[in-house]
């Protein structure tokens, strides 16, 4: 696991997400996460939005089932996969800001709260399904990530988690220069590799169902992440204060590291397809073999209520 020289709180996430806010949401959209490129054709908001419909499509989602998105951001994951899959969606954010954005772009089956999901509150097997788009990332605790993921699902219930990783074994030159300073910089409390998380997943109580490798097929988002932000400090003012005189400005310096790192294989990014298990099933070690195993969950029709709390982890 990867651990950054300065230590990072959950205080310290919302801060880097509320105020870098208008950078976010100016440079990259509603959408705070890695676009999923297949042709190398699509617009980044395609892109995006490809990287949810994958992973609407790992769990298997039926209409009117109760989901839970860990880590929400400003609720678009969440309002698509409402529409076009159809389901109830309570999602979790650390962001003040990105909670507000949220409740002003309402979709009735979305229910959006600023709460910790380590300290989230939803009852016992309440949810059919969850997903956690790079937010494990930023959670202090991420046994309990997996372990709170595995008390709210219900027995057969899906989570799918998209995660930034870090390669295993990487030699020390990664490390010291691109990992744990892109752990610093982006306030990640741990960066840990496939092997790591499959083992949480599992000491969790989680059926590996699957993982896929997607590292070529998200890196550009940096190299467009970088042309847009320098496009952006040309001609927007807020963007330069921000840029330069904000708390969290340090998070600039990680568009160059962010690239360089996928390029040499120092960072990976995962989709690990998890489900819970059912009565009587016994969880399987996960098959090295390959980089994708197909996804052949049990679908579930249970029916139990989000127990939503009054407020929402954010990404």
């Amino acid at each position: 696991m990867i651990v950054p020289s300065i230590s990072q709180s959950a205080v310290a996430v919302a801060d880097h997400y509320d105020e870098l806010d208008p950078i976010y949401r100016r440079v990259w959209g509603e959408h705070v996460h890695h676009g999923l490129w297949a042709t190398g054709n699509e617009t980044p908001a395609e892109a995006v939005k490809a990287l949810v419909d994958t992973v609407g499509d790992r769990l298997h989602l039926m209409p009117g089932e109760a989901c839970v998105d860990i880590g929400c951001g400003y609720g678009s994951t969440a309002r698509q996969l409402a529409v076009t899959r159809r389901v109830r969606v309570t999602g979790f954010t650390l962001s003040a800001e990105q909670a507000h954005y949220a409740a002003a772009h309402p979709e009735p089956e979305v229910d959006i709260h600023l709460r910790d999901w380590l300290v989230n509150g939803l009852a016992d097997a309440s949810a059919n399904a969850a997903w956690a788009i790079e937010s494990s990332e930023h959670m202090v605790d991420k046994p309990r990530f997996f372990a709170e993921a595995h008390r709210v699902l219900s027995p057969g219930g899906r989570f799918v988690v998209c995660a930034w990783l870090a390669e295993t074994d990487a030699s020390g030159w990664k490390v010291r220069h691109l990992l744990e300073p892109i752990c610093r910089e982006g306030r990640l409390p741990s960066m840990g590799t496939r092997e790591e998380y499959e083992a949480m997943a599992m000491a969790a109580g989680f059926v590996i169902a699957g993982y896929e490798d997607v590292s070529r097929r998200v890196a550009r988002t940096w190299t467009i992440c970088a042309r847009l932000l320098v496009k952006a400090l040309l001609v927007d003012r807020e963007t330069r204060r921000l840029a330069f005189g904000a708390r969290n400005r340090i998070f600039v310096l990680s568009f160059p590291r962010l690239i360089l790192a996928y390029r040499t294989g120092a960072m990976r990014y995962g989709i690990f397809t998890l489900s819970k298990a059912r009565e009587n099933e016994v969880p399987r070690e996960p098959d090295k073999s390959t980089q994708h195993e197909p996804c052949l969950i049990a679908r579930t029709t249970t029916r139990s209520s989000s127990g939503r709390t009054e407020r929402g982890h954010g990404h």
